[in-house]
């Protein structure tokens, strides 16, 4: 599967992409995430991505033109969705993880400053999604963060076990408390049952302590 993350500052992507889980992804060919330059896609000598709002008002609006010419740049495979990122989209979950992983590449496009040009969201976007109920200085993040919520989903990105104790669930539960050595810290002990070895009892406090 293909990540392509379009943003005037792929230098705050390109270290989470190459480290942990999706570095070793990537290394190992099942998935490829790229960081590219919105400022190559435009023609000015000063590289210009935004302008001045029609109607007046703060701020600059991200133009609509470096937009077009990137995706159209980018996207080469016929199963893309394009998505951008935006304050105002619909909350990203993880169903919408799950409906984006059915994908052969996603496109994310990082908005700054006071906004993107309409158009882009109308015209160029398949829809635009949101990670939460505030405002960020960028959509690097929200790119990142729905990114990394999809390319775990590939197969074979991480350990299917992992996967099917997922924290949220179909039936709407949370994963259970975890629990690792040492048996006892700072007089913090783990709950009995876990060190049972009874593994029905086990899976049933399991399923008692899941939200």
């Amino acid at each position: 599967m293909k990540f392509d993350i379009i943003t005037i500052f792929p230098e705050v992507v390109t270290p989470y992409i190459k480290a942990s889980i999706l570095g070793r992804a990537q290394e190992d060919g099942k998935i490829q995430i790229n960081a590219h330059n919105l400022r190559r896609w435009t023609e000015d000598k000063h590289k210009t991505v935004d302008d001045t709002p029609y109607g007046g008002g703060a701020g600059m609006v991200m133009k609509v033109e470096p937009f077009d010419k990137a995706v159209s740049a980018v996207k080469g495979i016929e199963n893309t969705r394009v998505i951008l990122t935006s304050a105002s989209g619909k909350t990203f979950t993880q169903e919408d993880a799950k409906r984006l992983a059915e994908y052969d590449q996603l496109i994310f496009l990082c908005g700054r400053y006071e906004g993107v040009d309409y158009r882009v969201e109308d015209q160029i976007a398949d829809e635009a999604l949101s990670i939460g109920d505030y405002v960020l200085t960028g959509g690097e993040l929200a790119a990142l963060t729905m990114t990394d919520a999809v390319a775990r989903l590939v197969p074979s990105v991480i350990d299917e076990e992992s996967l099917a104790r997922e924290s949220h669930d179909e039936q709407g539960y949370k994963e259970h408390p975890q629990y690792t050595k040492p048996e006892e810290y700072n007089g913090w002990t783990v709950p009995p049952i876990l060190l049972s070895g009874d593994h029905a009892k086990i899976e049933k406090w399991r399923q008692e302590n899941s939200l």
